[in-house]
């Protein structure tokens, strides 16, 4: 189980990393990169940066190579801007869980049916409420005169309440 301050240093750790790969870090490898959350060992001197990357396998991998040549840079990023005893050593992992629920979404999108599909022949629920009149509606509008007697009654009635002896 991870300790609150592994917890920090890990947010710490994403926020240095994926905003010094954003503007500072100039290799042509590494782009396109979010880094989607970082692991930090329980000695703190570890830590596990997990990166999705957009493209085909031999840009990712491309990418996971420019990063791990980047590694001593942004190592330095973070000793920077974290103050720590230790700067974590980063190792760059990537992340497939993007890529899995892209892939579950089209499998679901071919073995569930269509809703347009099954439903071309009847109207929608907005067209339905929009041309159909409402016959069974009936006037809301209270008498606002007897409206007012009631408010008026109750509140002159005086409320009797028991009282503790």
């Amino acid at each position: 189980m991870s300790s609150r301050r592994a917890l920090k240093l890990a947010e710490a750790v994403r926020h240095v990393v994926s905003s010094a790969i954003l503007f500072e870090l100039k290799d042509p490898r590494v782009r396109d990169v979010t880094v989607t959350y970082v692991e930090v060992s329980e000695d703190l001197r570890f830590a596990k940066v997990h990166v999705s990357v957009m493209g085909d396998e031999k840009r990712q991998r491309l990418t996971l190579r420019g990063l791990q040549s980047a590694a001593g840079f942004l190592q330095a990023k973070c000793a920077e801007k974290i103050e720590t005893r230790w700067t974590p050593k980063l190792t760059f992992v990537l992340d497939q869980g993007v890529k899995h629920s892209i892939e579950i979404s089209r499998i679901l999108a071919e073995v569930l049916p269509r809703p347009a599909a099954a439903d071309e022949g009847k109207p929608s629920a907005e067209e339905e409420t929009e041309t159909a009149p409402d016959s069974n509606a009936e006037s809301v509008v209270p008498d606002s005169s007897a409206d007012k007697r009631e408010i008026a009654e109750a509140s002159s009635e005086p409320e009797s309440h028991p009282q503790s002896a």
